[in-house]
C-alpha cells in the first residue's frame, strides 16, 4: 500500500449549487517571512508561525466551507504516518532509558507539547502555502521573501561578529511571570540576542545567532536560504538586484566563516555540488570551470585574510567531536531500547561523557547534562519517535525530491537543493522551527511548479514516478 497521494489530491468535493470563489490571501504567509526581524525583536520570533497557524488554519476552512477544495501534497501521507506517531510516541514519556535523569512524564510534557504543536503548525503552513495559486501568491514572490530572509540571516550574521554581547528583554518576555521567563528554554524564545558566546578554539567568542536564536540554527538557514538569494535576484531581471546579490553572497563568506560552523561549510559545499551536478545532467559543463574558478578564488580569498587563522584554529580545536560521538551512541542505544515509536522526545544524560558525577545545579540547570537527541534531527528522530516515525518524516521529504526530479527550472533546482542540504543538516542540526519551515516551503514551491505544468507536461515529468 502506497503513502504517496497524487499531487491533485483534494479534500472534498464541490457544494452544491453555484460555488463561490472564495480566495486564500497571501499576508499569512508573508507576514511571517518578511516581518521576521520584527517577530524577533518582539519576542515572538518561532511562536510566530503557531500564532498565524491559526488564521491560515481558519481560512482554509472558510474556502472549504464555501466549495472549494483543497490540494494535499504529493506523499502526504508519509508526513501523515509522523505526525501519528509523534502523537502515539507521547504515551512512552514516562520511561527513564538507561544513562539518562528520571523525571516524571508530565515533566517532559510540556516540551514535547510545543514541537507537536510547532509540527502542526508547519503542516497547516505547508498546505496553506500550497493551495494559494498564482494570482494570490506568485511563486517567484515566495522566493523573493526567502532571499529576503537570507539578507537578514547574513545581517544577524554582522551584528554577532560586531556586538556578540548585544541583547534585550522583549515587549513580550516583559509580559511574563518572573518565574516562567528565567527558565533557559523560555528564554530562548523570546529574548532576542546577537550571538552565543562560547569556547571554541580557546577563548570566549561570539557565535552569530540572530535572528534565529541559535548558532546552529543560524548556519542551517544560511545553508537553506542561499539559493533562494540567488534565483531571485537573476529572476529580477535588473542588473542593480544581481550585483547586490553578489555582494551578498561575497560579505556573507566573512559571517560564514567566523561562525566556526562546521556544519555550514559542509551544507554549503552540499548546495554547490549539487547545483553543478544538475547543471552538468543539463549538458551545461561550463558550470564545472565556474566551480573550480570560484573555489580557488575563495580559497585564496580566505587564506590571504585572516579568516584563513579562524579556519585552522577550529580544525585544530574539535572539542564538539567527543560530545557528538557520545550523543549519537546514546541515541542508538535508546533506538534499540524502543525501536517501533521511539520515546517520544528527548531525555538529559546522567553527567556528561566523562564522568556521571557532573550535573546540574541551581545556579546551572544543565551544567554536565546532555540532551540525547540535541545533536541532530536524525537522531531525535530514531530516538523519540522510532524507526516508523523516522521513516514518515525522511520519506515525506525523499519522495518530494524523487517526485519532483525533472524540475530543471532555477526554482525547482534551487528548492531541491535546500532539501538535500537538509539531509547532510539532520546528522548535526535539529529542524524545528525555522529550518523545517524553510524545508517545507521549498517542498511547496516544487508542488506548485509541478501543478502549474500543462496535463501534458506534468504526466511527461511524472514519468516513471512510483504511485
Amino acid at each position: 500500500m502506497s503513502l504517496a497521494a497524487p499531487a491533485t489530491e483534494r479534500i472534498g468535493g464541490p457544494a452544491h449549487g453555484a460555488r463561490k470563489t472564495t480566495t486564500l490571501p497571501a499576508w499569512p504567509v508573508a507576514s511571517i517571512l518578511v516581518l521576521y526581524p520584527l517577530w524577533w525583536a518582539l519576542g515572538l520570533g518561532v511562536l510566530i508561525f503557531a500564532l498565524m497557524a491559526v488564521p491560515m488554519l481558519v481560512l482554509l476552512v472558510k474556502r472549504r466551507a464555501a466549495g472549494r477544495r483543497l490540494m494535499l501534497p504529493p506523499g502526504f501521507g508519509w508526513w501523515a504516518l509522523f505526525l501519528v506517531v509523534v502523537v502515539v510516541s507521547i504515551g512512552a514519556l514516562g520511561a527513564d532509558p538507561a544513562g539518562t535523569l528520571p523525571e516524571h512524564a508530565t515533566g517532559r510534557l510540556p516540551a514535547v507539547t510545543y514541537k507537536l504543536v510547532m509540527y502542526l503548525s508547519l503542516t497547516v503552513l505547508l498546505v496553506y502555502a500550497g493551495n494559494l495559486t498564482e494570482a494570490e501568491l506568485p511563486k517567484k514572490r515566495l522566493v523573493k521573501y526567502l532571499g529576503w530572509l537570507f539578507v537578514v540571516t547574513v545581517a544577524g550574521g554582522f551584528l554577532g561578529m560586531v556586538a556578540g554581547h548585544f541583547e534585550f528583554t522583549s515587549p513580550v518576555e516583559m509580559l511574563l511571570p518572573g518565574g516562567v521567563r528565567n527558565k533557559g528554554f523560555v528564554q530562548s524564545l523570546v529574548h532576542p540576542y546577537a550571538a552565543q558566546i562560547m569556547d571554541i578554539v580557546g577563548e570566549d567568542k561570539p557565535r552569530p545567532a540572530a535572528p534565529w536564536g541559535y548558532t546552529n540554527t543560524w548556519g542551517n538557514n544560511f545553508c537553506l536560504l542561499v539559493g533562494f538569494l540567488a534565483v531571485a535576484a537573476w529572476q529580477s531581471g535588473r542588473g542593480r538586484n544581481k550585483a547586490l546579490a553578489v555582494l551578498c553572497l561575497l560579505a556573507s563568506i566573512v559571517p560564514a566563516v567566523v561562525s566556526l560552523n562546521r556544519g555550514l561549510w559542509i551544507g554549503i559545499g552540499v548546495v554547490v555540488v549539487y547545483v553543478a551536478a544538475r547543471q552538468v545532467l543539463a549538458g551545461r559543463l561550463w558550470i564545472v570551470g565556474v566551480v573550480a574558478v570560484a573555489g580557488a578564488l575563495l580559497a585564496v580569498a580566505v587564506l590571504a585574510t585572516p579568516l584563513g587563522g579562524v579556519v585552522s584554529a577550529r580544525m585544530d580545536n574539535g572539542k564538539s567531536n567527543g560530545v557528538r560521538s557520545f550523543l549519537i551512541d546514546r541515541a542508538l542505544d535508546g533506538f534499540t531500547g524502543s525501536p517501533v515509536v521511539g520515546y517520544g522526545g528527548t531525555r538529559n544524560t546522567v553527567g556528561g561523557r566523562n564522568s556521571i558525577t557532573v550535573g546540574e545545579s541551581a545556579g546551572c540547570e544543565r551544567c554536565g547534562n546532555f540532551t540525547v537527541g540535541g545533536n541532530g534531527q536524525l537522531w531525535q528522530l530514531l530516538y523519540a519517535h522510532g524507526a516508523v516515525g523516522t521513516a514518515g518524516y525522511l520519506g515525506f521529504f525523499l519522495y518530494g525530491l524523487w517526485r519532483f526530479r525533472r524540475d530543471r527550472s532555477a526554482i525547482g533546482v534551487a528548492a531541491s537543493a535546500a532539501l538535500v542540504t537538509s539531509f547532510s543538516a539532520m546528522l548535526w542540526y535539529n529542524s524545528l522551527v525555522t529550518p523545517l519551515a524553510f524545508m517545507v516551503l521549498a517542498f511547496t514551491l516544487l508542488w506548485r511548479n509541478h501543478a502549474d505544468l500543462p496535463e501534458t507536461q506534468r504526466t511527461a515529468a511524472e514519468g516513471d514516478d512510483i504511485a
